[in-house]
């Protein structure tokens, strides 16, 4: 059995759309897993074999460089694969969650994913300072931070989103309310279409506004836009690959009394040492506890 290559752009339950050149033509196959599998993912490269013109059975994965996946102790839910930028969107109003943006860092330092912060709704004045304020924690941790405004410089915002996404696997998330849409709009102005044609081959109608889409914008650019979600679980990263995936922490690993330091309580911690002076933030150290705690709980029976 001959096996044809593609990459999936959308995924539905344990339904894919799959873009492949079969023959020298591009198209778009409705794809299943065998069985009851369904770890495939947005952004995978996968081999499928051919059940009709326009169907197909994926029979592997391709090594993945890169997963984003949020988990609780329950389930995983995976983002996208193979991708190599992270735009998290946030807005001056409604007002946004530093938690949802701190773990969605978290995740992306772990996955080797570098990440941006999309400041929308610039030209709310009056709430501008305060987000300001907010995300320039962010920017003194090292992450870039870019100003937009989707509504008064929609011609700036799109230079600057292309920019940004060029040469890269991107993937966009945000609360609803915070304008990723506009900015995908922006981005894609056959948007809207692309998705209506994915819809109707995945036979889903309208709950495509709760599935991970893939567009291409060229040879070697692609923008992966994730439905909005308020909760980003990390139960999946351990105590050490956390402690990892906070830049601040980095200067102070290794330097604690105990080489098995939790940073919790312990005397002579390096990290205590440096959230009680002020270069790690009691916000970031809080969170630090808190996944760490998650990340320890087990399914009770």
């Amino acid at each position: 059995m001959e096996l044809q290559h593609g990459l999936v752009i959308a995924a539905h339950g344990r339904h894919y759309l799959v873009q492949a050149e079969i023959n020298g033509a591009s198209c778009k196959l409705h794809c299943v897993t065998r069985g009851k599998k369904s770890d495939v993912s947005v952004g995978d490269l996968v081999d499928f074999a051919l059940t009709s013109k326009d169907q197909g059975v994926i029979e592997a994965i391709q090594p993945r460089r890169t997963l984003l996946y949020r988990s609780d102790q329950y389930k995983s839910k995976m983002l996208a694969a193979n991708l190599t930028r992270l735009l998290i969107i946030v807005a001056t109003e409604p007002s946004f969650s530093d938690d949802l943006v701190s773990r969605a860092l978290v995740a992306a330092e772990s996955a080797g994913i570098q990440p941006h912060l999309i400041l929308n709704k610039t030209d709310v004045s009056a709430a501008l300072p305060k987000a300001r304020e907010r995300v320039a924690l962010y920017a003194s941790l090292g992450y870039p931070v870019h100003e937009v405004s989707v509504r008064v410089e929609s011609e700036a915002t799109r230079a600057l989103l292309i920019q940004l996404t060029q040469h890269q696997s991107t993937i966009l998330i945000g609360q609803s309310g915070m304008g990723k849409s506009s900015l995908i709009n922006l981005l894609i102005p056959d948007a809207e279409i692309a998705t209506r044609e994915i819809s109707a081959a995945l036979d889903t109608g309208k709950h495509t506004t709760t599935f991970t889409r893939l567009y291409q914008m060229d040879q070697d650019s692609l923008v992966i836009d994730s439905p909005g979600f308020q909760e980003f679980g990390l139960h999946h990263l351990t105590e050490g690959m956390l402690e990892r995936a906070f830049p601040e922490f980095i200067p102070h690993l290794g330097h604690c009394k105990f080489y098995n330091c939790h940073h919790h309580a312990e005397p002579g911690c390096a990290v205590l040492a440096a959230v009680s002076n002020g270069q790690i933030t009691v916000m970031r150290h809080q969170l630090f506890k808190q996944l760490v705690h998650e990340s320890a709980q087990t399914i009770g029976y």
